[in-house]
This record gives structure tokens, C-alpha cells and sequence, in this order.
């Protein structure tokens, strides 16, 4: 696993008269246990992977509830497990990464509202919107709108979160409707304390199991004509449930201000971004004592148009803040506002960008823009003066800094089995010439930046061979499909191998077989060779798996074989067997390799025993300062350096300390025909007599070869 929970997972055991004190993910798991869920699942990703890699480690907790977990092959198999709460009083919670997550779990979702539970069900989604995302910039809200499924998105406040965790369900079950409820980057990772509950086990669960499976009840199935009347349902029933359960417990919170003629409306996962921003202004405080009313929408779908038209009603102007495009809620309050016949103005996008994420900055800006149309006599000039002051000493900083300051772009792992595929495939374009390269999701994404920059296109987790597969029958060479483990297991067996094989595809699959999800903090897949359940092998091989769905051409390479990956990829593009091609690149993760290499080494070290380490480095008066090396590698550790030849004003390659002996420095010197500089030197720990005597006569053989006495070790070898 990525690291261990051991502080966290004792956090989890809070009960009634203690306090909580950690991270807004955790949080949420915390909240879980003490709502009595039964069942647990997802798909990991960023930024909720904690909340299953925390359960992982926590199974002796679940045991005592009975709560089972689900670490599901992908985001669709997570949401059909919320199925278990349409029968059976049974609170059920799954968690993943949105956008991308819920447009894999949609046709689940839709057959999920569309039936209603009877059991509490929510869906944890980490937003994944703004400067720190990692995928396409969407929202979640349109799912929440066109399956009529409620979403929270609650103040990034400890408190609050788990406050709205325990409603969710609450909420769910009153309306018979499941409940999503998002949380962005900044509310995952802000950090706070909140008065713990004790864990509540569930009425229904692994250890007060259900006596009887539920009776048959054709209106549970999301099935014409069962479907016609679930339509009616959604809108009759359910929808005006959920309001007055929003409005009974008040989900959603009104902040008092002086400044009666105007007000703000804003997305509770924006509002402290918000109060930072009126805090510039000199309109709030820390503490949130703002001076204009504030209405915190910590449900934004569904909005209760009472609620809304009693917080505008008697106000000159209105600020909606919602972040991203289309302005589903700004739309949703003006038809509110117009049927109301309120004529109070409400402003948004224009004031406000269109698209990306709501910083600080942003939102001052937008609230200055307001304050000058609306209210005018508000002497913010102070405030306004000290804004633009703070930008101009941020452009001078970059004055400074100068416009040559070169690009960082983000990289692969020192030691990364992924580099060497991606260097061979540069080293096979030398030969063939430029291929089409379909990218995946995943480390492997990262060729995408310099120095190799590969991909033609991003499709989807897993999605890279089928977006190839209409490349290949126009091109006059065959595509190149890069995959990992962890995207040929959550689609790309089926939607790939399987859709190629059947259509007789002929291009190239390369998948890059680390062990696990790497990108998402190393957690075990079907073929990693262990489990977390009995820590055995996974029991699936990709190989076995791609033979029996008919693939006949297979390579299994060392990822760190250059010269062989070099050889099977220049035979997969060229030779004239028609057929899907597979590849299949084997290294475990470095990060992962090096992670239990340390705990092992570490105690081998204590107990004295012997640990060689092996490390490369460059000869300085070897190295032609040509560094085509960096150029095919791009490994962190591999660098340059001034050239200590007074003669020579080129710059030699270095290897940082950092370097963790993979060998892909050297591999790419030999394979690429450059020049003779590398070197492996080991470090030996704890050395033997053997390894004693052996570097005596090492030393003895160099002395001579070099014309001068024996090189003797250094004191205390």
C-alpha cells in the first residue's frame, strides 16, 4: 500500500466525549461508521482514495461492525453495488474520482434512481475540478439533475461534513433516492475537529445477516413498464420528500450580514474560498461574521425554491457564485426568482468567469465587480488599493524571475519500469519512422510532457486500444496502444482485447504491468501478486487472459530490457502476422519496490547482515556532453553539470544521489549506440571476508592497470 493509516485507522475508534482531529476524507469514513453503514465500496482515485486505503487497513474495525468492503474493478461494478439498498434496509456507501468515475458508473446510476432504495445509499465523488485536477474539467451536477439524484457538496468544514454525511443517509432513505456528495481537492485534504460519536453497527450486516432474501417486487426493477411509473414517482414523491427533509433539518445555512439590500448565494464547497475573499475586502472575519447575508447551499440539487425566494425576497441584487459551466443553479434561481415574481437581480457568470476553478483571487475580483454595480456607496477602495498591490508584487516576482525560466513538466518516478518503454519506442521510431500513439490513463500518461512526448489521444481509463481502432485501417503503419494494469482491468480487457480480437484488429498493445494502481497510491489489482484479503496472489494473469480471449501473438519483456522491448516493438509494428499484437512490459513500481526495499534493508542493517545497493554515475572525462541520454531517459537523477575541462564549455551529464540503480541510464547508453560514460559502482553493506578479499584484488588489478601502487580502502572499510 501506499503508506501506513496506523494514526488514522485509531482515529476511527473515537466515541461519544472525544474529538476528531484530522483530514476532510477522513472525516467522511469516520462518519460512515458512526451512520451504521453496512456495505462499503469504490474505485480508488484522487482525491478519495483514503477513504477505501484507510478501510483497507482497518479491517479488524469492519469486522467488529460487520460492515463488508468492496474494492471494485472499476467505478460501474461500485455503483451496481448500491443495489444491495433497493431491497433491503441496508446502508450502502461507494466512493471514486468524478468527473471520469461517474461517466463510467452512469448507466448504474440512472437504473439505480430510476428504482429508489428503501436503504440509505451514497455516492462519495472526489470533484476533480480546478487547478490541482487531473482529468477533463466537468461537473458532477448534470448526473445529479438527469437521474434526479440529490448532491451535496458541503462547507469545507469538519463539522459540517460529517454532519452531512449522517443526513445524506437520512436524507436518501426519506426520499427513497440515492445521494451524492462531492467533495473538491481542498475539502479532501482541510483539516479541522469535530465532537466523534460512537460506530453504530448496522441493522443489516455481515453479523446480523438477512434471514430471507426480499420478496419479489416487479416494482423494484428498473423495467418497463415498472419504469413509467418510477419516472412519476421521481417528480411527485421523491422531489418534494427531499425538500422538506432539506428544509426540516437545515441542510443548507443562512448567514446573517447588515447589508440587507444585497446577498450571495455560493456552492458550500466554495465558501471558505468566499469568506477568504470577503475577508480581503473587509467584509468579513476568520470566523465567518460576515457583513452581507449569505445563503450556503450545502445541497445544490435539489434547491427548495422557497428557501431560495424567502433569501431574495426585499433585496436590491444577489450574487450567485457556482463554480464551472453551464450555471445550472444560476438558471435554476432566475426561473425560481420569475415564478415568484421577485424582481431582485441576480448576477453570476459575467461578474464571475465562465469556466475554471474559484480561487481566492477570482472570487475577490468578481466581488469587487458586484460591489461596484450594486453597491456603489461601500468604500472598498482601501481594500481594492491593497489587492492590486498583491498582484504587482506577484508580477514583479516573475519580472524577476525572467521569461527563460524553463518548463517542469511532472515526470516519472526515479527508476520507473514505464521510462524504458517509452525510450524504446523512441529508439523504434528512429527505425520505422513516427507511429500513431494512443495514451491511457495512468503514470504512463506522463510520456505525454517531455522529453518523450508520445499520444495522439486520451480516451478514457483503459480506453486506448479501442481509440486506436479506427486509426489502424486508414494508416499505413499500425497504432501503438499504451495501457497499464490497472486500465486493462477496469475496461481495456473488454472494450479493448476483446472489441479488437472480434473485429480482427491488427494494431499494437503495450501494458505496462507494474503490479498495481499506481497513479492512485498503489493499491493491489486482480494480477498483483498479492491481495488484501489473504494476501495471496491475485489469481489473474494478463497473459493467461489475453491468450484465451484469442490473442496469438504475445511478448512478456523485463521493462528494463531495453534492447529486447527495442526488438519486440520494431518485429510488432512491422512484421507482416496479422492480429492484435500484445506487449507485455513487467516491472514492479519502482515507488512501491523501494517502499518495502527500505523496511527490509533497514532491518537487514540492524541485524548485520550484508545489503549491496547499486548505483550508477558518469565519467566525467568520458562524457561528450552530447546528452542524448537525457533526452531518451528524462529520469530525475540523470542531470548536468558544469564541465570540469577548462577546454570544454559543454555541460557533462551527472547522476544524482537520488538515483536507485534501476540501470536505465546505462541501458539507454548501449541501446542508442552513445557514448561509454556510464558506470555501476555497488555498495556493499556489511561485507563478508569474501567481499573483502574481492575488492583487495580489485583494487590490486585497477593499481596495476593504471601504473601506479594499489588503491587502498578508505578508513573503515
Amino acid at each position: 500500500m501506499e503508506r501506513s493509516f496506523a494514526k488514522e485507522i485509531e482515529s476511527l475508534r473515537l466515541g461519544d466525549g472525544d474529538t476528531f482531529r484530522g483530514e476532510g476524507i477522513l472525516a467522511v469514513t469516520k462518519a460512515l461508521l458512526q451512520s451504521g453503514v453496512s456495505y462499503v465500496g469504490g474505485y480508488q482515485g484522487a482525491p478519495v482514495s483514503h477513504l477505501l486505503d484507510v478501510l483497507v487497513q482497518a479491517q479488524d474495525i469492519l469486522d467488529d461492525l460487520g460492515i463488508h468492503l468492496e474494492t471494485c474493478t472499476n467505478e460501474a461494478s461500485a455503483a451496481a453495488l448500491l443495489g444491495a439498498s433497493i431491497n433491503y434496509p441496508a446502508r450502502g456507501c461507494v466512493t471514486w474520482k468524478s468527473i471520469v468515475g461517474t461517466n463510467v458508473a452512469s448507466d448504474a446510476l440512472s437504473n439505480l434512481a430510476s428504482a429508489g432504495v428503501v436503504g440509505g445509499a451514497m455516492i462519495v465523488l472526489g470533484e476533480d475540478y480546478g487547478e490541482g485536477a487531473s482529468v477533463i474539467q466537468e461537473r458532477s451536477h448534470a448526473y445529479a439533475m438527469k437521474s434526479s439524484m440529490w448532491l451535496l457538496d458541503p462547507r469545507p468544514d469538519l463539522p459540517t461534513i460529517t454532519r452531512c454525511v449522517e443526513h445524506g443517509f437520512a436524507l436518501s432513505e426519506a426520499s427513497n433516492t440515492p445521494v451524492m456528495l462531492e467533495l473538491r481537492i481542498r475539502a479532501c485534504h482541510v483539516t479541522g475537529e469535530f465532537a466523534a460519536k460512537d460506530n453504530q453497527p448496522a441493522s443489516v450486516s455481515r453479523n446480523n445477516r438477512l434471514p430471507d432474501p426480499a420478496k419479489f417486487n416487479y416494482d423494484r426493477l428498473s423495467h418497463p413498464p415498472a419504469t413509467f411509473m418510477q419516472e412519476r414517482l421521481k417528480l411527485e414523491q421523491r422531489l418534494p420528500a427531499a425538500r422538506r427533509f432539506i428544509l426540516q433539518q437545515g441542510l443548507n445555512e443562512a448567514i446573517p450580514g447588515d447589508l440587507q439590500q444585497i446577498g450571495i448565494i455560493v456552492q458550500g464547497g466554495l465558501y471558505n474560498a468566499l469568506n477568504r475573499a470577503l475577508m480581503n475586502l473587509g467584509l468579513s472575519d476568520a470566523f465567518g461574521k460576515s457583513r452581507v447575508p449569505t445563503l450556503v447551499l450545502n445541497v445544490t440539487y435539489p434547491l427548495v425554491p422557497e428557501q431560495i425566494s424567502e433569501f431574495c425576497a426585499g433585496k436590491q441584487a444577489v450574487l450567485m457564485i457556482e463554480e464551472g459551466s453551464p450555471e445550472y443553479i444560476e438558471q435554476m434561481i432566475h426561473s425560481i426568482l420569475r415564478k415568484a415574481d421577485i424582481n431582485t437581480r441576480l448576477h453570476g457568470k459575467g461578474m464571475l468567469p465562465a469556466t475554471g476553478e474559484y480561487t481566492i483571487e477570482v472570487l475577490t475580483r468578481g466581488l469587487l465587480a458586484f460591489f461596484k454595480a450594486e453597491q456603489p456607496q461601500i468604500d472598498l477602495g482601501a481594500a481594492e488599493a491593497a489587492f492590486a498591490k498583491t498582484l504587482d508584487s506577484r508580477k514583479a516576482a516573475q519580472t524577476l524571475i525572467g521569461p527563460d525560466l524553463p518548463a517542469r513538466p511532472p515526470t516519472f518516478c526515479t527508476g520507473c519500469p514505464e521510462r524504458p518503454v517509452f525510450t524504446a519506442i523512441k529508439l523504434v521510431e528512429r527505425q520505422v519512422g513516427k507511429l500513431h500513439v494512443a495514451a491511457d490513463i495512468g503514470c504512463h500518461a506522463l510520456a505525454t510532457f517531455a522529453p518523450f512526448s508520445l499520444g495522439n489521444s486520451i480516451l478514457g481509463y483503459g480506453m486506448s486500444l479501442a481509440s486506436a481502432a479506427g486509426v489502424g485501417p486508414l494508416s499505413n503503419k499500425r497504432p501503438l496502444a499504451i495501457m497499464g494494469d490497472g486500465g486493462f482491468w477496469h475496461n481495456g480487457v473488454l472494450s479493448g482485447v476483446a472489441s479488437s480480437v472480434f473485429n480482427r484488429g491488427d494494431g499494437v498493445l503495450v501494458v505496462m504491468q507494474n503490479g498495481y494502481t499506481s497513479a492512485t497510491g498503489v493499491q493491489y489489482l486482480p494480477s498483483s501478486t498479492d491481495n488484501r484479503v489473504d494476501h495471496q496472489a491475485g489469481g489473474s494473469d494478463i497473459e493467461t487472459t489475453v491468450k484465451a480471449l484469442g490473442v496469438r501473438w504475445v511478448r512478456r519483456i523485463r521493462s528494463y530490457s531495453l534492447s529486447d522491448m527495442v526488438k519486440s516493438l520494431r518485429e510488432a509494428v512491422t512484421t507482416a502476422q496479422k492480429g492484435l499484437k500484445v506487449i507485455i512490459a513487467d516491472g514492479e513500481c519502482q515507488l512501491a519496490r523501494q517502499r518495502r526495499l527500505r523496511v527490509t534493508e533497514a532491518q537487514a542493517l540492524k541485524s548485520g547482515r550484508r545489503v549491496l545497493r547499486t548505483r550508477f554515475g558518469v565519467d566525467e572525462a568520458v562524457c561528450t556532453g552530447d546528452h542524448s541520454c537525457i533526452r531518451l531517459s528524462g529520469c530525475p537523477s540523470l542531470t548536468i553539470k558544469p564541465n570540469p575541462d577548462p577546454l570544454r564549455s559543454d555541460p557533462v551529464a551527472s547522476v544524482l544521489s537520488s538515483c536507485v540503480g534501476c540501470g536505465h541510464c546505462g541501458e539507454v547508453a548501449h541501446a542508442a549506440v552513445l557514448c561509454p560514460s556510464f558506470y555501476k559502482t555497488e555498495i556493499v553493506h556489511n561485507p563478508t571476508w569474501w567481499d573483502r578479499i574481492s575488492d583487495r584484488l580489485h583494487r590490486t588489478v585497477i593499481g596495476w592497470l593504471a601504473g601506479r601502487p594499489a588503491m587502498q580502502p578508505a578508513a573503515g572499510e
